[in-house]
């Protein structure tokens, strides 16, 4: 017989907690493959795979590699890529006059892609600091980046990626106005349908050293504060948002995700529009390293980081731990 109560509990939480199948029920978030997308590293050759060494389990690839990582995505249910290219030094100069050539790289990938998987989402990303001898976003002169005059170059980068096939260009240079300046742009080549998922609210941050490393495109000189945002403004991020939809954005981004998980809840609250989140390199890189070293269950933390990113409000979420979770997920 159970001892009497003081008092009586008219409220028990826990009662929704005790049992697998209850938690299941209750459960306020749901994480699916259909969540990701997969950002690949994409490089000149063949049967070419590069370890990227901050990056464990991540690779530079070549472009028959990437049509097989990607199938393999695809196959478990991961609905898009987000390709990057990684380009040779003697191909840049300060104008990223490579990134509009139709028989570039990554103009070559994205055809690939399409040809391979019709049905796949191919994302590409718009910013000259792949493409630039001076490793910035916009265009330098005399130490400082230049916003109107880096639009044109943007415009017919983006123009060049749908025109081999691209589904959504993603402009990550953060300059004012270019939303605007590329959808008018695609939509005076014709290429109406072609989408814009705006890095809107991307920070000067510190988890971005391994994608540097991976694409070899840290800036020659100076930092990317002018453009990127400062990490204490939070407000800030709203106006940016804002504008981008204003413009034409179809999708808009927050990048890093984990420390900026705020600025997802406060975006998904201002804008009807989707709202994705990127996962971004130093996010993945120090759970996989305090994995290495036995502080956490690496796989575990992984899931917890990136549902929380979809707790936050975002609807789509680049990572990299995109495949190893859809595993999981759907096993």
């Amino acid at each position: 017989m159970a001892a009497p109560h003081p008092f009586q509990l008219r409220n028990r939480p826990r009662r929704n907690r005790q049992s697998a199948s209850m938690r299941s029920l209750v459960r306020e978030t749901v994480l699916t493959p259909a969540n990701f997308i997969l950002p690949l590293f994409v490089m000149e050759g063949e049967k070419e795979r590069v370890p990227i060494l901050s990056m464990p389990g991540i690779f530079r690839l070549s472009r028959d590699l990437i049509v097989e990582e990607a199938r393999r995505a695809y196959k478990l249910g991961i609905p898009a890529v987000a390709l990057f290219p990684v380009i040779p030094e003697k191909r840049k100069d300060r104008v990223a006059t490579a990134s509009k050539d139709a028989g570039g790289l990554l103009q070559k990938t994205v055809r690939d892609l399409k040809s391979a998987l019709p049905g796949l989402t191919v994302i590409t990303d718009v910013a000259m600091d792949p493409y630039s001898s001076d490793g910035h976003d916009g265009l330098v002169k005399n130490g400082k980046i230049l916003n109107d005059e880096t639009l044109p170059i943007l415009a017919e980068m983006a123009v060049a990626q749908a025109r081999a096939g691209a589904d959504m260009v993603a402009p990550s240079d953060m300059m004012d106005g270019r939303v605007g300046y590329l959808r008018k742009a695609l939509d005076d080549a014709g290429f109406i349908d072609t989408g814009i998922l705006a890095y809107s609210a991307k920070y000067a941050s510190s988890f971005y050293g391994p994608f540097r490393e991976a694409l070899n495109s840290a800036p020659k000189r100076g930092d990317k504060k002018t453009y990127q945002m400062d990490p204490a403004n939070r407000r800030e991020a709203l106006r940016e948002v804002k504008l981008d939809v204003s413009e034409g954005a179809d999708m808009v981004m927050v990048k890093p995700a984990l420390p900026y998980l705020d600025i997802i809840s406060d975006i998904r609250s201002a804008v009807k529009v989707p709202v994705a989140a990127y996962h971004v390199s130093g996010e993945y890189a120090m759970v996989k390293a305090a994995g290495k070293l036995g502080w956490l269950d690496a796989d575990k933390a992984m899931m917890e980081s990136v549902l929380s990113i979809k707790r936050a409000g975002a609807d789509a979420i680049l990572t990299y731990a995109a495949m190893d979770l859809a595993k999981v997920l759907i096993s």
